[in-house]
């Protein structure tokens, strides 16, 4: 049996992880007997062999057509291309589809994880963060699903950046439709699509907690933007703490369901992070910030320039926070702050968002007036 042809049926057997499927290489290569004896040698239950025997002509030949075309490959990790870090996981993934730059998955990445319904906040953050990243050099690695996945991996290609995905389905089942364009500009700006599903597989629900170990497993952290208590990103995480690998967490506004999971994450032990340089030097703190400290690190649309009303800022929050509150809170007509709120934006400080204002950034010489916080 061909050696591609055994992977590909490898591929498509269930519970297998990468010890036992280059174990199983070996001696089906070494052997000419029936397949279903040296796998039992090795094993195999009686359905796992039936999985083996059962993969389809069909599905092996589009398997290799699809090998055929420019910038795909199959990835094994009996390969020197296999990531190290990838490979020092316990349960590691036997085999990759990957599409794309193949070279991209030895790159020094950083997981981001996070909401798949995010707020204002979680993107603006998200943003933020992983610009300034792919901006040192980290390649931004994440799960191409709806919510901060996509934030990550578009904030890394405005830095002409590279982004790897990592998909909970097969590569010809792109998961979610929503984002085939975003997933065609990963691959064509020098970056990569990773599954170890076999190509036509669904986006079933358990394969997300599988691929999420990939996630964590080829990166030195994970970064949770934004997440609920039950948010399969604290899978992520959790998968990264059992690999060894460092986890950040990004502190949100009190009482919002998305700060839920990071602010459990940093009661457990998770790295609290509150700019891209704090993630950046814990990975790489023998490396400088090669960012100007002239610019700030925050926003990519900010400006230098003196804070304006500082008592009328200390009264908008990380949070979207209506126009009456912020000026019940200052104490002042609401024309009057309407006016002074525009100048605060213009000036780079607060972004008019949905039902009110955010803060863009900290200014720790203010303090909110008349109000208890």
């Amino acid at each position: 049996m061909p050696l591609t042809e055994i992977w590909l049926r490898l591929m498509a057997v269930a519970s297998l992880n990468g010890e036992q499927m280059l174990l199983a290489v070996q001696c089906l290569q070494n052997n000419s007997v029936d397949p279903s004896s040296v796998l039992a040698s090795v094993q195999f239950s009686s359905r796992q062999i039936k999985q083996f025997l059962e993969v389809s002509k069909a599905d092996l030949d589009r398997s290799y057509r699809w090998l055929e075309q420019p910038g795909h490959a199959l990835l094994t990790a009996d390969m020197p291309q296999y990531p190290a870090l990838l490979k020092a996981i316990d349960w590691f993934p036997g085999a990759l589809f990957v599409k794309g730059n193949l070279d991209a998955l030895q790159t020094s990445q950083i997981a981001v994880v996070g909401s798949r319904a995010h707020s204002w906040y979680g993107e603006h953050w998200g943003q933020s963060f992983c610009e300034a990243l792919a901006a040192q050099g980290m390649t931004i690695t994440s799960g191409l699903a709806l919510g901060i996945d996509g934030v990550a991996h578009r904030a890394a290609l405005t830095m002409k950046g590279i982004t790897v995905a990592v998909l909970g389905s097969g590569l010809e089942q792109l998961y979610p439709k929503r984002h085939c364009r975003l997933a065609d500009e990963i691959v064509t700006n020098n970056g990569a699509l990773v599954s170890e599903f076999p190509l036509l597989m669904k986006p079933w629900q358990g394969n997300f907690p599988r691929r999420n170990r990939i996630i964590s497993g080829l990166s030195h952290g994970v970064l949770v933007v934004e997440a609920s208590i039950r948010s399969g990103s604290l899978v992520t995480a959790r998968c990264a703490l059992e690999q060894g690998r460092d986890v950040f967490a990004l502190p949100g506004p009190i009482g919002s369901p998305g700060a839920e999971g990071p602010h459990w994450l940093i009661k457990q032990g998770a790295t609290l992070v509150t700019s891209p340089e704090e993630v950046f030097e814990h990975l790489h703190g023998e490396l400088q910030w090669r960012c100007s400290r002239g610019v700030a690190n925050y926003s990519s649309n900010e400006e230098g320039g003196a804070l304006p009303f500082p008592e009328l800022l200390a009264n908008v929050g990380y949070e979207v926070t209506p126009v009456d509150v912020v000026a019940e809170r200052a104490g002042q007509p609401v024309p009057e702050t309407v006016t002074q709120l525009l100048e605060l934006e213009l000036a780079g400080w607060i972004a008019a968002v949905p039902g009110g204002y955010v803060r863009l950034r900290r200014a720790g010489h203010v303090r909110r007036t008349n109000v208890f916080v």
